[in-house]
């Protein structure tokens, strides 16, 4: 099947299913013995449309037929491109390695191709523009990524990289095994893992995540509020029925994480999640953060969730045992090599 076919037959597939969506009403959710609509199972949420819209598309939610065949035939001249340049490429193994960073082993666990309706032009909704609100004065942003180190402050509240190596402290959290960066809540798509499993009962719904195999224990029944001085990573979840929508509202997190994107923390966030059946294989999957500390306005974003027939393997993360010694350990012996060398 060559590329073109495959994005024309993905396009059109997504196009079959909104309208199969929007005609067909007659879909009845399937019931747990306690009567609540069944959402269990296990849900994939990759995506290959942006989080944020960009700004070309203003308020255009959806992208019209034009403008996919547009993306259609940019990818397809991107990828002639990519082969061609291969094709010259001409591979001497005697030379020196151009850098010291041994790159990415793990390219082959990518999965940011969505499943199903990909036309969106964003998954943020609200505001009406799909991009996110300005921040608030004075709230802090704080960067990480996969190259060298962004020299920050204690605590490091993104994901991924580090501000320095002197301690566990200074790595990102998905490093320390404490958080993924797709684990949420919310559910961000990312590179690998997107996916979770629900599992239900009369009074509990679990919510658990392949990244970082965390479980979240969702009450369905009225209890006593924690105290504001109980503080979790992943907040206080209760959840309530409204109609066939389950909804969630997190409160109490600790702070120590970013609100969304990368401003912030999110010890005064509210996050409404909604888990919506709409098909056998599909979950509508909605979230709404509320972070008057970090965010003049809400966000509201809408990712789809498709059905998948598997299970959720342990996720293992040696990040934090293995690998964090290693970094430490690393940045010691370069330090006594400086140290040799000043000699």
């Amino acid at each position: 099947m060559n590329t073109k076919f495959l994005l024309i037959f993905s396009v059109v597939a997504a196009y079959c299913g909104i309208a199969a969506a929007q005609s067909d009403s007659d879909y009845q959710v399937p019931r747990t013995e306690w009567g609540q609509p069944d959402l269990q199972g296990v849900w994939n949420f990759s995506s290959n449309t942006p989080m944020q819209r960009p700004q070309r598309y203003g308020t255009q939610e959806f992208l019209t037929a034009e403008q996919i065949e547009e993306a259609i035939e940019r990818q397809e001249r991107n990828a002639a491109a990519a082969d061609a340049a291969a094709a010259r490429l001409v591979i001497n193994p005697d030379a020196p390695p151009a850098t010291n960073n041994p790159g990415g082993y793990n390219d082959f666990w990518i999965e940011n191709r969505g499943i199903g309706d990909t036309v969106r032009t964003s998954h943020i909704v609200y505001p009406e523009n799909g991009r996110s609100p300005a921040a608030v004065e004075g709230a802090k942003r704080q960067f990480g990524g996969l190259g060298p180190d962004i020299p920050g402050e204690r605590p490091v509240r993104y994901v991924v990289g580090g501000i320095a190596k002197d301690g566990p402290e200074d790595r990102g959290l998905s490093s320390r095994c404490i958080v993924g960066f797709n684990s949420g809540p919310p559910f961000l798509p990312s590179l690998y893992n997107n996916n979770m499993q629900i599992f239900q009962n009369k009074d509990t719904a679990v919510i658990m995540t392949e990244m970082i195999h965390d479980a979240r224990i969702v009450s369905l029944v009225d209890k006593p509020v924690l105290s504001d001085d109980i503080r979790l990573w992943s907040g206080d979840s209760r959840g309530y029925w409204e109609g066939d929508t389950l909804v969630v509202e997190t409160k109490n997190f600790n702070g120590l994480r970013q609100s969304f994107g990368s401003v912030g923390h999110n010890y005064d966030a509210v996050l409404t999640e909604k888990f919506t059946r709409t098909a056998f294989d599909t979950v509508n999957y909605e979230f709404t953060v509320d972070d008057p500390s970090t965010f003049t306005d809400k966000i509201t974003a809408i990712v789809p969730m498709t059905k998948v027939a598997g299970q959720i393997y342990e996720y293992a993360c040696h990040e934090g045992n293995c690998g964090m010694f290693n970094i430490l350990r690393g940045k010691r012996v370069e330090e006594r090599q400086e140290a040799e060398a000043s000699r």
